[in-house]
């Protein structure tokens, strides 16, 4: 099965990690310098390229914003929960992980991998079942940084988060009726923290194992935010406070 990799950064980004590409297909008639980069990069790890019409680029991407340029790809590999915890250990660092569980709109997981790279978490981990994979969408929104993420799966939630808290991470929650702000959770030690689905939140199961219930202050009218910009909010609390204790 081949997995779809498209726009000219997330198809560098894959070239340079050494992403296993069949094939790249570019636009007949594209002149940009990104695009001379993919072809550079592409010859020079001997993958063949080839140009097609934007016709084909657009139904190949489904309509999607290829930028000139799509590649066909295995699909991308997962890592796994003792691989996260071993990245942290190898930096020296206590283990920051982030916990999406039974998202289902692919720009959100995209958009969470993303920021997750950005705050230096040491990794991110979903459910195998009812929860989006990595395809294609998500490598595009999260632009490169999937190539940089370990994303672990895991087959139960609960039973995940009990491994993590052997390892002696504590887990937060971001819940509506979260029993205090996020600014008042230490989160400088190793820490895993929880995002729920869009719809739903955390399941009963997922929120009885979290050590903590955090909320995000609402001053306005609106009652919730969006999953990714959520996990946005409460990643970067958890980088102020680290980066205060360094």
């Amino acid at each position: 099965m081949e997995d779809k990799i498209f726009g000219t950064n997330p198809v560098l980004e894959a070239l340079h990690a050494g992403r296993e590409i069949d094939k790249i297909f570019i636009q007949d008639g594209a002149r940009h310098s990104r695009l001379a980069q993919v072809t550079a990069a592409a010859k020079k790890r001997g993958i063949r390229y080839t140009l097609v019409g934007k016709a084909k680029l657009d139904e190949l991407s489904e309509g999607g914003n290829h930028q000139g340029v799509l590649a066909l790809a295995a699909m991308h590999s997962y890592s796994s929960v003792e691989e996260i915890l071993a990245l942290a250990k190898e930096r020296g660092e206590k283990p920051f992980v982030i916990i999406a569980e039974n998202l289902s709109d692919p720009h959100n997981l995209g958009s969470i991998i993303r920021t997750a790279n950005a705050a230096g978490a040491h990794g991110v981990i979903i459910p195998k079942n009812r929860s989006v994979g990595l395809t294609s969408t998500v490598a595009k929104v999260a632009a490169g940084a999937l190539e940089h993420t370990l994303v672990a799966r895991c087959t139960n939630v609960s039973a995940c988060i009990e491994e993590l808290k052997d390892a002696g991470l504590w887990i937060v929650g971001t819940a509506l009726e979260g029993s205090m702000p996020i600014y008042d959770c230490d989160m400088t030690g190793a820490t895993g923290i929880v995002i729920g689905s869009e719809g739903e939140g955390m399941s009963r199961l997922t929120r009885e194992k979290c050590d903590f219930l955090v909320k995000i202050p609402m001053l306005g009218k609106a009652e919730s935010l969006n999953a990714s910009v959520a996990a946005g909010v409460i990643m970067y609390e958890a980088v102020r406070q680290r980066e205060s204790k360094k």
